[in-house]
């Protein structure tokens, strides 16, 4: 228990990003001496400075630690963290990878095979359609699917991977306590009693911030074998994902949209970038030897 309350504390803090974080453990080897350190010498650090050394001395952010832990525990809420075994493998080779995992439902999920469905949040009919058809399709197959329970495209992804019997996991920018949209709410539940699981880089009770989403977004793909862009504009967090994706060497296939729709004007631009096109099952199918 103790040595989950530092882990807890530490993904409470603020502005302390992955990188940062790694360059701390190394130094220290675990959350426990990291607390016990002094402002004047964590400041002295290569890349920490006055603003984070604040950051990590501050009391605040060292409050209700148990309470957080013992509410974990009633909620069934798992903290996997980057010095576990069962740290999710795709995740181990990313330089800004996150440093532990809020996991509720199952967490074995995280170490199988998975393909990421993302897209736009205000989806089109079509979208809509093509979304079903494709979890359905890796349902079937026993692949799982990963989105982010947001509006849109990833609501239809998950509820379409449940309404096959597949496994879905879904990774949001809040706390699992913090389910947002609220809409979602009852998705989410859906999503573990069902056998899937929820993900969270984030403190329980975190709300939703509009930096937390493309941060989300990292993890998505870079659990995931590959990513899906059903239908995404041009300037979105669906491209951002994708981005995220190519750095981290992930196939990235895209459905071809209507020319006239904003809606596909991304996933479009994405084929003639060299996106693996997608008109059946069989196209992301064959990437990975799976038979129809």
């Amino acid at each position: 228990m103790e040595e989950l309350l530092y882990w807890i504390w530490l993904s409470k803090i603020p502005g302390l990003g992955s990188i940062t974080t790694q360059r701390l453990l190394k130094i220290y080897s675990n959350p426990k001496e990291i607390w016990k350190e002094t402002k004047e010498k964590l400041q002295k650090i290569e890349g920490i400075g006055e603003k984070i050394a604040q950051q990590i001395t501050n009391k605040e952010y060292r409050k209700n630690l148990e309470e957080i832990a013992n509410r974990m525990e009633q909620e069934k809420i798992t903290l996997i963290t980057l010095q576990d075994k069962d740290y999710p493998e795709n995740l181990k080779h990313l330089y800004d990878k996150p440093i532990s995992l809020y996991v509720k439902g199952d967490k074995k999920l995280l170490n199988q095979f998975s393909l990421a469905l993302i897209g736009c949040r205000e989806n089109s009919i079509y979208g809509k359609k093509v979304a079903i058809a494709i979890s359905k399709g890796l349902a079937r197959r026993k692949i799982i699917t990963v989105s982010g329970l947001a509006r849109g495209i990833d609501s239809i992804s998950h509820q379409a991977t449940l309404g096959e019997n597949g496994k879905t996991i879904a990774v949001i920018g809040s706390g699992i306590e913090n389910i947002y949209p609220k809409q979602n709410e009852n998705l989410a539940k859906e999503i573990i009693k069902k056998g899937g699981a929820i993900v969270s880089e984030y403190a329980p009770t975190t709300r939703a911030e509009r930096m937390n989403f493309p941060a989300r977004n990292r993890i998505i793909s870079g659990l995931s074998m590959g990513v899906i862009v059903i239908e995404a504009k041009k300037k979105s967090g669906t491209m951002s994902t994708v981005d995220f994706a190519l750095e981290q060497g992930k196939a990235v296939f895209a459905v071809p949209g209507n020319i006239t729709s904003k809606n596909a004007e991304g996933s479009n631009a994405l084929l003639k970038q060299g996106a693996k096109c997608v008109t059946c099952m069989q196209d992301i199918l064959e990437e990975y030897g799976v038979e129809e």
